[in-house]
């Protein structure tokens, strides 16, 4: 596999979608989303995505600058169509709105519908931490294709429907979680199959629902199993509280629309620390926390505990040092990008 630094898959992403029909605005905000989330270790949700983001444009499904629209509001809330814009793009600028009347009202919340995929989740509430207050996110996939079987069945009925939370700190690597309520996120089965790699037991099960190790099988009707094993109720009831949040009170829906277009629906709230204890204290506090929970010994096997989020900076380090691993299939799928728009010379791909 090829090691990209950061910045030229950056500048090699943007340059696609521009291509493709981005505006720049969108095209930096969807390369630089990606491009985090490789140098996090998330590379589900890296420049793996942006070939299919630009195949999406071709088909209409992502309608590049498209202007997003305030439905409703309130002092505290706000309703946002994103009209098929770009998710990274509509749901930073909602988050950004959020933070605002969080900084007067000290607790807000918005609902965004109509949008395309919002990538790494934990990118709109490490907006949050970094302005002093907690950032909350949940997504669901609105009435696209499923990917998830309810605990109990084998057919899917749920999306991989995501929790992030981030929390102001005075650690080095931010403390925040950045989860998949699914056993695995979609994009990991993905990244499997491009690899040629097997799979642990327990991510999916096949269209027969027997477990399988096989990558392969999920797209062949397969379904990605729950969070939470022989106790998958827990992530199964996750799910469905997601759901809820990001599909229902959207008004996006549930079930499966025949076009397949993706449709991210997102719950985000703000809380302004300061509302609630001096923000400085709060701070430091969680970070003694974080200590705490690091100071214990590690148990048989392990190289010891992390905080939520550290593992994540640690990578992000590494990997701005080291350079990003691209797998195969995806750079010559960018490659392939290049030739067609004719940007293989300038983008020194050819």
């Amino acid at each position: 596999m090829p090691i990209v630094k950061a910045d030229r898959l950056t500048r090699v992403s943007a340059a696609l979608l521009r291509a493709a029909g981005a505006t720049e605005e969108e095209a930096d905000a969807v390369a630089v989303g990606c491009v985090n989330a490789n140098l996090a270790g998330h590379d589900s949700h890296g420049v793996i995505a942006v070939p299919t983001y630009i195949d999406r444009i071709k088909a209409g499904h992502i309608v590049p600058g498209a202007n997003w629209t305030i439905v409703q509001e309130s002092p505290t809330t706000t309703v946002i169509d994103g009209h098929w814009g770009f998710g990274f793009h509509v749901n930073a600028k909602a988050m950004a709105l959020t933070i605002e009347k969080a900084k007067t009202a000290n607790v807000a919340a918005c609902t965004v519908f109509r949008q395309s995929h919002v990538g790494r989740l934990a990118a709109y509430p490490l907006m949050a931490m970094h302005e002093g207050m907690i950032g909350i996110a949940t997504a669901d996939s609105g009435r696209s294709p499923k990917h998830v079987a309810p605990f109990g069945g084998k057919e899917a009925r749920l999306g991989t429907n995501p929790i992030s939370i981030a929390v102001p700190s005075d650690l080095e690597a931010p403390f925040y979680l950045d989860m998949a309520t699914s056993a695995v996120a979609a994009g990991k089965v993905q990244l499997a199959v491009a690899r040629g790699e097997e799979i642990p037991t327990g991510w999916i099960i096949d269209a027969e629902g027997r477990h399988t190790t096989d990558p392969t099988q999920y797209r062949k009707g397969g379904a990605l199993l729950p969070l939470g094993g022989t106790e998958g109720y827990k992530g199964s009831g996750l799910a469905a509280m997601v759901e809820v949040l990001c599909g229902l009170l959207t008004g996006l829906g549930f079930g499966v629309e025949p076009t397949g277009r993706h449709n991210d629906g997102c719950f985000m709230a703000v809380f302004n620390v300061a509302a609630f204890r001096p923000l400085q204290e709060f701070k430091r506090e969680v970070a003694e926390f974080a200590r705490y929970l690091k100071s214990t010994p590690p148990s048989e096997g392990s190289k010891g505990v992390y905080y939520p989020g550290e593992l994540e900076g640690v990578r992000e380090q590494q990997r701005l040092r080291d350079g990003i691993a691209v797998e195969d299939a995806t750079w010559e799928k960018l490659r392939a990008l290049a030739r067609d728009y004719r940007l293989d010379t300038v983008l020194d791909l050819s």
